[in-house]
């Protein structure tokens, strides 16, 4: 994974080269079946433009937001926000997702924009640990159950 240097208003950059093509790989990042296995506890959505989506991570961290672009195999762009949160509300920030042919696999580079809390650091850690276990289960494999989903 190449870990880009995040910026000061809150923005994480990731790139990942996973060893499955695009439409496998945009499969895992929207069926709430796949999704289940490798972020979380727990997925629910509506993977179309002004559809929900919500990951229960674990109890205590429940992802929530909308999606705002769909492009089935190429791109995804969708609000992100923790239920509950005060700070950070379902659609204070901005999650792209874009896929593109790599050879047999896929090249996925991600954004995550933060403007309102400017949260980069804690956004960070959770997608430097969600990204393997997306490219694991995407490409075949299986991540094991999430450490994080337990508490």
């Amino acid at each position: 994974m190449l870990t880009e240097p995040d910026d000061e208003a809150g923005s994480v950059r990731r790139t990942v080269r996973i060893p499955a093509p695009p439409p496998v790989v945009f499969a895992f990042l929207t069926d709430p079946a796949k999704i289940g296995r490798w972020f979380g506890a727990e997925a629910h959505g509506d993977a179309r433009p002004g559809g929900s989506y919500r990951r229960v991570i674990n109890a205590g961290h429940v992802v929530s937001g909308t999606y705002l672009e769909v492009v089935p195999g190429v791109r995804i762009v969708c609000t992100w926000g923790w239920v509950g949160s005060e700070k950070l509300p379902p659609g204070s920030a901005v999650v792209e997702i874009e896929l593109r042919p790599d050879g047999g696999g896929t090249e996925l580079q991600l954004t995550h924009r933060d403007p309102v809390t400017k949260a980069g650091q804690g956004h960070a850690e959770i997608w430097d640990h969600y990204l393997p276990r997306l490219a694991a289960a995407s490409s075949g494999g299986d991540p094991g159950p999430d450490p994080w989903g337990a508490g």
